[in-house]
Parts: C-alpha cells; structure tokens; sequence
C-alpha cells in the first residue's frame, strides 16, 4: 500500500544535520532531496474556488437535468471495461485500434436498446470526445445514414429501413453515408456516379461511370457498412435531373459483396485510424424503384418524375453533422485547456523572483496570454453550442410535425429557420473546429516536451480532430457559404424588407449602423459593456457588408476572403449574444460565480473578438483608435490578472473525470509526475530492457575492426606482398 503522507522530517536514515543529503519517502517513492509537489500547488489554486462548481456546470450546459445527465453518463462510462480510457490505448496498432472501436461499438449497441434515444445520443457525444473514431463510425449509421434517409425518404421508407431492419438500433444491418467521390467533395451537386432508370424492369442502375465518380472517404464502407445511402445523378430517358438519394445494398446476410460492388480500404489517414474508411465502386447494379428515397423527388412505375417544391429541404440532414461537430469543440477544448492549465499551474521551470522555489508557468505572462483566451473561448463554445443544438432539435421536430399534419405555415416557418440553420451551423461548425485546432496545438505546445508524449493525448487527438476542418462540409467552403447569406440579408434589409423568423435579425438594425458616425467604442469605460461590443460586431457585420454588394454583383469569387471573415463574425456574435442572455437569465447578481464568469465572457470578447479583428473595427470606424492599445495590449492583461486565481476552478467546472482528460499530466489530484512515470512503466515494462531489434545494435556496437572485416587484404603486409 502507498504511503500517501508522511512529516517531512521522518526520513530513512536521516540525520537532523543534513537531511537533503539522504532518501525519504514521498508519497510511494523514495527520494534524497524535496521533490517537486505540483499536487500541492494545484490543491492550493483550488482552494480559491469560492463558487457552486455545479451551478457553473449547469451554466455550461444549459441546464441541471442535462448537466445531471453528462456527469451520470460520464460515471457509466468511467465504470464500464470496455468503454473506459487506459494509458495503453495510446501504443495500439491499426489493426487493434479497429478492433477496440468495433468492441465498443457492439457494447454501445446494447445501450441504444435500452435507453432514450437524446440520452444515447448525449452517451455517443461524450464518447467521442475520448473515441472520436468509434464517434464517427456510429455517427456514420445513426446520423448520416438515417437522417438522410429521414429527410428523403417518405415516412413509410424510414420506418422500414430505421425500424423494420433495426438499423436505428445497429441491428441487421450497418449503413454508411455514400456522398464523397474521389473527383468530388465540397460540389455535391457535381457527383457523377448514376441511377438510370430501367422502365422494363421497374429498377434503377446504379453505376460508376469512371474512376472520379469513385466513391471516397466513406466511413464503415471498407468492412463494416450493410447499406449505404448513394448520391447519384438521376438519369430518367437520357434527361438528368439532378443528385438524388438511393438506399443500395453492398454486402449480403454473410456480409460478403454483392455481385458489381467493388470495395476497399483507402489506407492510413492522418488521424482516425479505427475508422475502416473505404472506396466503393458499382457496375451496373440494379435496384428496386422504391429504394429510391422520394420525400421531395418522386418518380413513379412510368418514369414520370415530379420535382420537389420544397427541395431546400433535402439537405436538412447534413446539419446534424455540423451542429454536432460544433459541439464537440467546445468539449475537446474543455478536455485541452483543463490539462494544460493543470500542468501550468502544477510545472515550475526558471526563477523570475529569487525566491527558494521556481516559478509556476502559470504566473509568466505570456503563457497566460497563450491559454487564458482559449479557456474563456472554451466558455462561449459551451452556451452557445447548446443552444444550436436546442435550435436544431426544434428544427427537426417541426419539419416532422408540418409534414405530418400539412401545417404550410409551420413549414413556412420551418424553411426559414433551415435557412437560418445553414448559416449558423456552418459559421459556428467553420469558427470552432479551426479554433479547437489551434487551441489543442497552442495547449500541447504551453506543456513543452510533455505535450509531445502520445500520454498525454495532444497528439492523437490533434490528427484525429484535423479533420473536422474538412469534412461534412469544408470549412472555407461552409464559411464563404454563411457569409454569402450575411451579405445577401443585409442587402435585402437595405432593399426595405426585414427578417423574420430568423437568427439574423439583428441585421434589421443594419441601415442605421452602417449610416452611424461615431464609433461604437469610443472611450475604453464601453469595453466592459458587453451589450455594446455585441453592437460593435453587429455594426461591423453590417458595413462589411455593405461595402461588399457592388463586389459580388460582378463576382462572388472575388470576395471569397471577406466572406469568411464575415462567417467569422456571425459566429462571434451568436456566442456572444448566447452568453450575455444565458448570464442575465441564470446566474443571479448574488450567486458567487457572477463576477467570474463575468471576467470570463469580457476576455472572451476581447482577446478572441475585439482584438483579432481590431483592424476591420478600425477600419469601418466602428471603434475609435485611442482605444486600440487598451484592446490589444494593456486590457487582456488586466483581465488575464483577474481570471489568474482561478483558473483550476474554471477548469474544474467543466466536470470532466479523468477517464474523459485521458491524460497523465492532466489528472485531478495533480501529482503530474508520479503519475506519469507510473503509467509509463506499467505500460512499457523496465524490467524488459531489451528490444526486439537489440541483436542490430549489438551488432553494430560489436562488430570487428574494418581490418578484419576486410580480410587484412588492405593492410601493409599484403601490400608488401603485392608491391613486389
């Protein structure tokens, strides 16, 4: 049993007169002079915490029957052997990193069978925080698969397929999402394989007319997909009508290939390696009519086809995607900036005061301007990716009800929320996994040599996430999109018609932003205004905006750039606008979390909004330039000073248990190198110092002089020999 504590002066066969100069026991191992003890420094900041962490929790995540719910499912998790975290899973091969997620896959298939579906849902989210490829497997099937088969499939066509075949509990059958091809990505609307109509036999041909039309990238397909949902052109009496969606079979009851399926393994990717990613090619197979999914695009037993009239609904499947991996930064950067500043406040390295000790990296002032701005970025990504998610499920929930009931108000209300959806999805989906990038490299970074060690999770997590940034909708894509629907909303306001039933409401104020003199921020008392900064950004938006529509009269292309920066801002002001009401509405004035998180949403603004893009604010005048250098220099400082106490509180608040850090300098009780050194000898035996490939270094280390080697044929003797 480890000792855990002991009074400093008991030593092994110490004496009083120079006890540094002999062993001690700390904690389970013995040392001869004081260790460092970053537990101790990281108990001491906690101590600071002077607010409910659960009340912040609940702040978090939008409520307490949902913060209940995380940290229950986070104990399940924890407590159960295959879907718990281990050092280990840091060394596996390819090969055992897919056969670990397919055991986790079958084990959260139980769970589906048993438990509200929103609440397997929240199971499968935090999962992938620690599994983003087991995430990405299941997401494949449960989200992409049947969520397009739901919004384009009729609901008699769901039912079979989510309900009758089971796949909506990961029975029977497996389906994966046939969309990208190797010539096409971001260009859904330029994929090439086709759906030929067959009017003598009542089928559709589905084909790969050439190598480009190739399916790519999708997920499961390589060895584990039944079904995929195909998009392809559909060709009725050599007319094309466009990309629809087909359900088509790829593998039979013994999952072996169906007959003109061809299917393999695209190989090692940068990341995700329990994903069995795959190519699909088809050769002339054929399909039933009715596995065409005709929701909006009808075709009957004649080949007659009846266009959609509410087509834009078609995509709506999509989003589910983008809203989840919104949600996912906010957890990823909850799960980073919990273990580096843990690390910067338990490592000490140099001496900035002459004290008897080191100095903690957490009191050097560049690395608090490093990690502090992602902390309280991490904060606005959490309410306001709740709230997107809020949104999105009541999005859902009315198109079902207006298709149900033929509500054409409620779909019309429905279409302009989808709208609204788009942008928002896409801006924040673009917005934080760019950040959530940066914020895991800039953490793995702040930890020096640490955060290089595959323990302490930086690096597979970083390859897994890069991803994000291009998948399910390409980032600069997805933000040119959103800020192509910024620009176009601000003209239609201009052009006298407001918006309704929209989260770009706001933009109705936009003639009289644009037409203002005076700067929004003038003096730097408004910087602590938040509802004034929101107004700043509301104003840049629009005079952005303005000065960009005679541009995109003559080319869009053009102003590719600005368009993002714009998809950048909407974001922005989402999260903060989320933050700002969620503070008003839940913490009271009283409650001693208040004033912290208060210092949290202005660093936020500042050190993530106003400063970024203080050359854009500068420019359109909407804040004065003597306020500049507070913005960009003195201000984050004085604000990095005031959260500086209570970093660990803010991180600790984020609730997640060890199992989720996954970390072995990122753990709770802060003992950064007793449990580091621990794990890695449990993991990498010390008492095997051999390696496989010893017998080659003791080869070369051995090996006879090069006079031997060669035979003494080089020598003086032999040259004596042969000189004469």
């Amino acid at each position: 049993m480890a000792i855990t504590s002991l009074p400093p002066d008991l030593h092994l066969n110490a004496t009083k007169k120079d006890p540094d100069t002999h062993a001690r026991i700390v904690k389970d191992v013995i040392s001869s002079r004081p260790a460092p003890n970053p537990a101790e420094d990281i108990a001491k900041e906690r101590a600071n915490i002077d607010w409910n962490l659960k009340e912040v929790h609940e702040f978090l995540e939008g409520n307490e029957a949902k913060s209940n719910e995380i940290l229950r499912l986070y104990q399940s998790i924890e407590r159960d052997p295959i879907l718990q975290t281990r050092p280990e899973h840091f060394d596996i091969t390819q090969k055992e990193e897919r056969e670990l997620v397919a055991k986790r896959i079958d084990k959260m298939a139980r769970f589906i069978e048993i438990e509200p579906y929103e609440k397997f849902r929240r199971r499968m989210q935090l999962m992938t925080v620690i599994d983003p490829s087991l995430g990405v497997r299941m997401s494949v099937n449960l989200g992409l698969f049947l969520n397009c088969i739901r919004g384009n499939g009729t609901s008699k066509q769901y039912d079979f397929w989510a309900h009758k075949k089971e796949s909506a509990i990961i029975k029977q059958m497996y389906g994966c999402f046939g969309m990208t091809e190797l010539a096409h990505g971001s260009n859904v609307a330029g994929c090439e394989t086709t759906a030929t109509f067959d009017p003598k036999t009542d089928e559709f041909i589905i084909d790969t007319p050439h190598i480009g039309a190739t399916k790519w990238w999708i997920g499961g397909a390589a060895h584990s997909a039944t079904h995929t949902v195909c998009y392809a052109r559909l060709i009725i009496k050599d007319v094309d009508y466009g990309v629809k969606t087909f359900v088509v079979p790829l593998r039979d009851s013994q999952h072996n290939l169906l007959p003109g399926i061809a299917i393999g393994d695209i190989g090692a990717k940068m990341g995700r390696q329990g994903i069995d990613n795959g190519w699909i090619q088809f050769t002339e197979v054929r399909i039933p009519r009715f596995f065409m999914l005709q929701r909006w695009c009808k075709v009957d037993r004649k080949g007659n086809v009846t266009l959609p009239p509410l087509e834009q609904l078609s995509y709506i499947s999509l989003l589910e995607g983008r809203v989840g991996m919104a949600a996912d930064s906010y957890r990823i950067g909850a799960r980073f900036t919990t273990i580096a500043l843990r690390y910067a406040v338990g490592r000490r390295q140099f001496n900035k005061s002459g004290g008897p000790q080191e100095t903690q990296l957490i009191d050097y002032t560049l690395h608090q301007r490093r990690l502090f701005p992602y902390l309280a970025l991490t904060y606005a990504a959490a309410v306001g990716t709740d709230r997107l998610e809020v949104e999105h499920n009541q999005l859902l929930d009315n198109l079902d009800k207006g298709l149900k009931t033929n509500d054409k108000l409620l779909l019309k209300t429905t279409i302009a929320d989808t709208k609204s959806m788009f942008v928002d999805s896409g801006s924040l989906k673009s917005t934080l996994t760019w950040e959530a990038s940066n914020l895991i490299d800039e953490c793995r970074q702040s930890c020096g040599g640490h955060g290089y060690s595959g323990y302490n999770a930086f690096g597979k997590t970083y390859n897994d996430w890069a991803v994000q940034c291009t998948w399910e909708g390409d980032n600069n894509v997805l933000a040119m999109a959103a800020g192509k629907a910024v620009i176009k909303t601000v003209q239609q306001v201009l052009n006298g018609k407001k918006v309704k039933n929209s989260t770009l409401e706001f933009l109705n104020a936009a003639p009289e932003l644009a037409k203002a003199k005076k700067p929004v921020i003038r003096v730097k008392d408004h910087v602590d205004e938040p509802d004034r900064v929101l107004k700043a950004i509301a104003s840049l938006i629009s005079k952005t905006s303005m000065d960009l529509i005679p541009m995109s009269h003559q080319s869009w292309d053009a102003i590719s750039a600005q368009r993002v920066v714009l998809s950048k801002l909407r974001c922005h002001y989402y999260l903060l606008e989320t933050f700002i009401e969620r503070l008003e509405t839940q913490i009271t004035a009283k409650s001693p979390a208040r004033p912290h998180l208060e210092d949290v949403l202005k660093l936020y603004y500042v050190t993530n909004i106003l400063g970024p893009f203080i050359g854009e604010f500068l420019r359109y005048g909407v804040i004065s330039p003597n306020v500049a250098k507070y913005i960009t220099y003195v201000y984050p400082q004085a604000l990095c000073l005031k959260v500086r106490p209570y970093v660990i509180g803010l991180t600790d608040s984020f609730q997640q248990p060890d199992n989720i850090i996954h970390s072995l300098i990122g753990k709770y009780n802060g003992d950064i190198y007793n449990n580091y050194l621990s794990a890695v000898k449990s993991v990498n035996n010390p008492r095997d110092p051999k390696a496989p490939y010893s017998v080659a270094l003791e080869d070369m280390l051995n090996r006879s002089s090069l006079d031997e080697r060669e035979r003494g044929e080089k020598s003086e003797k032999t040259a004596a020999i042969l000189s004469k």
